[in-house]
């Protein structure tokens, strides 16, 4: 019997989830470059499903497990990245453009809060959309087997 090498098994995913981080470092916190990265992962998880795995649904169910997992990555490094400053978000007299928010919406507290679930909510379920679509066209390019 062949032992199976825990590492060389997973090491696509740890590979995708640490680029994932320094994608975001690259940003300095702002995951437009992780958002980028998720297309190119997504074609590629959805040729791979594609291949391995036998029905077209399970093909789908592994992509979105894949997009989930990458999201949720995101968003732990997001939290650890934005979430101390999130109480500053709720102080009437906080200024964001000193703290380099851009005012995105009419007030300063507001453009904060609004920030800040950019960052943390909206940013990673725009990934896994992305890695989803990407994978999804993929399938319908090379259709599983």
């Amino acid at each position: 019997m062949r032992t199976r090498v825990l590492w060389r098994e997973h090491a696509p995913s740890l590979a995708i989830g640490l680029g994932n981080v320094f994608a975001i470092g690259i940003g300095m916190g702002v995951p437009v470059f992780a958002i980028m990265l998720a297309l190119p992962v997504g074609w590629w998880l959805g040729t791979r499903y594609a291949a391995t795995e036998p029905t077209t649904h399970a093909a789908l169910r592994a992509l979105v497990l894949a997009a989930v997992g990458l999201a949720a990555v995101s968003f732990v490094v997001l939290l650890v990245v934005w979430g101390p400053y999130v109480p500053k978000a709720f102080d009437p007299a906080v200024d964001a453009v000193s703290f380099g928010i851009p005012l995105i919406l009419y007030t300063s507290q507001a453009s904060m809060i609004g920030w800040f679930v950019l960052m943390m909510v909206i940013s990673p379920v725009l990934q896994l959309m992305t890695v989803v679509v990407a994978g999804a066209v993929a399938m319908l390019v090379r259709p599983p087997r």
